[in-house]
């Protein structure tokens, strides 16, 4: 009887520069035979990350800047049904609607029809 072995799918990063903003890092990836190109940030709290993946990076010991990628979560798509920009009501808008609409100061008061 012999013995079936899965070979474990590669999935190796290279970083190589810092990102524009500094706050990440820039990469290319080797994934299942396709390289791809990109940037790893770390996770911030409250951060959606719709289309996005988490990864755990393992650094190599021979070669600091090469990393094994473990997928934790992996990239989903958005679930908006709809089209066009998100319906989102910022702080400045709220601050914006209540300077030009503000709330009636005297309630007494008796508005013209």
């Amino acid at each position: 009887m012999s013995k079936v072995v899965r070979k474990q799918a590669h999935d190796v990063a290279l970083l190589y520069a810092p990102t524009d903003d500094e706050k990440g890092v820039r990469y290319v990836r080797a994934k299942n035979g396709e390289l791809q190109a990109g940037e790893v940030r770390p996770l911030a709290a409250g951060q959606s990350l719709c289309g996005l993946e988490l990864v755990r990076m393992h650094p190599r010991a021979e070669m600091p800047c090469l990393y094994d990628v473990e997928v934790i979560h992996p990239a989903e798509e958005s679930m908006r049904d709809m089209q066009g920009p998100a319906q989102v009501a910022s702080d400045r808008y709220r601050r914006n609607w209540d300077a030009t609409f503000g709330t009636n100061v005297n309630n007494d008061e008796k508005l013209a029809n």
